[in-house]
């Protein structure tokens, strides 16, 4: 509960951040409708990340519409729905009407040595399909009209497919394709088509050889697609009463581009990030290539991206045209890292707060709690019956009258067995030990300490249960502990019990001739009454004594079992604190991971010192207390009664009103991971980290990290077009740094994309020129194809004939 509560707030936070226009930063807008088709099953894990990351990027991505082209049960399928659930996500609550399916046939229970070619017979001979996908065009071309209030322009719509090379489905690709560039064609002047196919190696697994083989029929079927002459017609368009018209294209390519994007990078790397830097890929050419360019746009002097100039570069000698593939990295101010670290770093410095708290003396301690010798007994004389009350004993009756001579020689007890039997000490019980009893019976210690410790909690120093706990323990540090003390006194109330009953056994076994009352001669009843005032004022007024100690052993019993409960309760609420401490603390480092990157050095570190700084800002400004005030955090052990949760929940909704939206939280991205590269120098003896060098780090570490994401085969640098673009704010330090870098030296096309940006910059590698016999997968994979073919396999829904040649 409270690891989902930490990182929902971290997401939030960073979600926010990276869309924060009042703090400098602002998103790109697309000049052009967009539409995404997903085609294929494979494909549906990519749905959500790469809506998400086009809403993340683009301030008009409300009118984005997604397609998914798919099998029945593919629209309806949990693999689905948690692909979409990532973009549903962030809010938008129209994107149930903005992705829709489109029902192909179904891949279940297909046997796959015919799969494709089953798939590709079946569509063009159920007439369902087509008719179906005609009227989910439409009803997605109506759709983006409704939306044209976001958009410079209606003229041009970017229609960009995205399939995986390994699912049958792509058998129909050049249909799908077709058709929606014609249904689409009639809202709009053109329609500009770039097929993204998704390379997964690493899901290969088992089925490595058969994955391979089927990945290579959709290549080779690629390839005879973006052929100069290749042609198409067929009876696509279907009419609501069931009449085909054919749609042609050709002789031309069919896609304008198409990029290749694997799992494993050129290095011949499985990324860290599985498909996810795809995901970002595709989001940013899309960007790139469909970008509003602002009138003062500060990057305009620094290349623009021109689709015709990259594939005029792909082109090669030969004017066969190339494929191009891309890489992406991204240095981005780590914001759930540093949320995930101020939340730790802001419970660690209340607790230390309430750690610390009031270092009073034992008797201010015991004076607090009314545990101080004085206070005990004064509470125990006001439990007993005012010993006025013993002179009432002497109009108790006696059993008949004896006279003095047969008392003289009787002991104390004797005579008052011979005088009263068990009145007298009936009546006594009666009186004055039961209510004793029941006034010591109704008293509640924690009911009384309850309004006092809550008010001192707020007092300043406040007396917390980090210092109750230490209180109260057995062996408490420094000896100044109340229940050690308490238990002392007890000790003390014993011994004296002990000896006042000891006292009272030897009065009761003198003889009544050698007491001291007096005795009048020749009046005998004068002298027994005389006698009887003596033997209640002496005898039970040891015994008023007596019960006094005992009241008082028994208040003290009360108060010691009071403060073990305290004890237990404050220790339990300590505990609890060091529970959550240790469970954010573990959070906030799982976050960082074990990265070397400079992006993620001494995040913790730095965030502590910035974390106390901003709180004891606040405290100046606004009261030493005022973190414990009903505004912020209240009362804590109302808190933690509550559950760790409730204070989890407080801390979060403190993180984010008062300490996140804190000036040192502001910095521009190079700016704070200078600060944070250096908060460890001077007590580490490290070199200071120059800006020149950390500009030198991250420009490395960007280039390194944007490697393609596809792995060639002996490709030469003569065949190579690159083109580098760098996303953010271009007036940034970081980024005329990086237009200078290797300014002489550069032969890439190098621009900038200008985004209103403090909290970070990415970069998005172009290269293209090569062809499917320079993949390593095609290569690999090649073997394969002709061996499953060759064993009955039927790979393909074109006859042979049809297909181009194996290269």
């Amino acid at each position: 509960m409270i690891r989902d509560q930490a990182l929902q707030y971290a997401e939030q936070y960073a979600a926010q951040e990276e869309a924060q226009h009042n703090k400098g930063d602002g998103r790109s807008s697309i000049h052009y409708p967009a539409l995404f088709l997903f085609l294929g099953d494979k494909v549906t894990p990519a749905i959500g990340p790469v809506l998400e990351r086009c809403e993340r990027k683009w301030d008009n991505a409300g009118g984005v519409m997604a397609l998914h082209a798919g099998s029945p049960s593919g629209s309806g399928s949990t693999q689905e729905k948690d692909g979409i659930k990532g973009w549903i996500g962030s809010g938008n609550s129209s994107v149930h009407e903005r992705v829709l399916h489109m029902a192909l046939p179904n891949t279940a229970g297909r046997d796959p040595r015919t799969v494709r070619r089953e798939l590709y017979r079946e569509f063009h001979e159920d007439s369902q399909y087509l008719a179906g996908m005609n009227r989910t065009l439409r009803q997605l071309s109506n759709s983006i009209a409704d939306y044209g209030r976001l958009y410079s322009s209606f003229d041009v719509i970017h229609l960009s497919i995205v399939t995986r090379v390994d699912d049958p489905l792509n058998v129909l690709l050049p249909e799908v394709a077709l058709l929606a560039r014609a249904i689409l064609s009639q809202s709009f002047k053109s329609v500009q088509t770039d097929l993204y196919a998704l390379i997964n190696e690493r899901e290969q697994g088992d089925n490595f050889g058969y994955s391979s083989s089927v990945g290579l029929a959709f290549l080779r079927e690629l390839d005879g697609m973006q052929a100069a002459d290749y042609a198409l017609s067929a009876p696509l368009l279907v009419t609501e009463e069931g009449l085909s018209i054919p749609v042609g294209h050709g002789p031309s390519a069919l896609f304008d581009l198409v990029y290749l994007l694997s799992d494993k990078n050129e290095r011949g790397l499985m990324s860290v990030h599985g498909m996810d830097d795809n995901y970002e890929i595709i989001a940013h050419i899309s960007l790139l290539k469909n970008r509003v360019r602002p009138a003062a746009d500060h990057a305009s002097g620094h290349g623009g991206y021109n689709n015709m100039t990259f594939k005029s570069g792909i082109r090669g000698s030969t004017g066969r045209q190339g494929y191009a593939s891309a890489g992406f990295s991204a240095v981005r101010r780590p914001n759930r890292q540093i949320a995930l670290a101020v939340l730790y770093h802001a419970l660690h410095y209340l607790a230390e707060k309430l750690r610390a708290g009031n270092s009073r003396s034992l008797k201010e301690r015991q004076a607090l709690l009314g545990l101080g010798a004085d206070s005990l007994r004064a509470r125990a004389a006001e439990l007993l019956p005012d010993d006025t009350g013993l002179s009432e004993m002497t109009g108790l009756m006696s059993h008949g009258r004896p006279s003095y001579s047969e008392l003289r020689a009787l002991s104390l007890r004797e005579a008052e067995e011979l005088l009263f039997g068990e009145g007298g000490q009936a009546y006594f019980r009666s009186n004055f030990a039961e209510v004793s009893a029941r006034r010591t019976a109704a008293i509640d210690p924690a009911r009384e300490w309850a309004a006092v410790l809550a008010a001192e909690e707020q007092a300043t120093p406040p007396v917390t249960f980090y210092q109750l706990a230490e209180w109260t323990a057995e062996l408490a540090e420094g000896g100044g502990g109340v229940l050690h003390a308490l238990r002392q006194h007890m000790a003390g109330l014993r011994s004296a019990l002990l000896s006042a009953q000891e006292e009272l056994e030897r009065l009761y076994a003198e003889s009544v001739e050698r007491q001291p009352f007096q005795r009048v001669p020749l009046l005998d009843k004068r002298t027994v009454r005389n006698f009887i005032h003596y033997l209640f004022d002496t005898v039970y007024g040891k015994k008023y004594e007596i019960l006094r100690l005992e009241s008082e052993l028994a208040l003290c019993l009360r108060y010691d079992a009071a403060l073990e409960q305290l004890h237990a309760d404050s220790r339990a609420m300590v505990l609890a604190m060091e529970a959550l401490a240790e469970e954010l603390q573990s959070l906030a480092l799982a976050s960082i991971g074990r990265s070397k990157d400079t992006v993620d050095q001494n995040i913790m570190e730095y965030y502590r010192s910035v974390t106390e700084e901003v709180m004891k800002d606040i405290e100046t400004r606004r009261g030493g207390n005022i973190f414990f005030s009903e505004r912020f955090m209240g009362s804590l052990s109302e808190l933690l009664r509550r559950g760790r949760e409730a204070v989890a929940e407080r801390l979060i909704e403190i993180c984010r009103r008062e300490l996140l939206t804190a000036g040192p939280f502001t910095l521009p991205f190079e700016e704070e991971l200078l600060r944070r590269a250096n908060v460890a120098a001077a007590y580490e003896n490290r070199d200071i980290v120059s800006k020149e060098e950390l500009f030198k780090q991250l420009y490395r570490s960007l280039e390194e990290e944007a490697a393609m994401n596809v792995r060639l085969f002996e490709y030469t640098q003569e065949h190579r077009h690159e083109e580098k673009y760098f996303f953010g704010d271009s007036a940034s330090e970081f980024l005329r740094y990086a237009f200078g870098a290797d300014e002489t030296t550069r032969i890439y096309r190098l621009g900038f994309v200008h985004e209103q940006r403090r909290s970070g910059v990415e970069k998005l590698n172009l290269m293209g020129g090569f062809h499917l016999e320079d993949l390593l997968y095609y290569r690999n994979g090649k073997v394969y194809y002709e061996t499953y073919a060759g064993n009955g396999y039927e790979l393909h829904g074109l006859a042979e004939e049809q297909l181009p040649e194996m290269r």
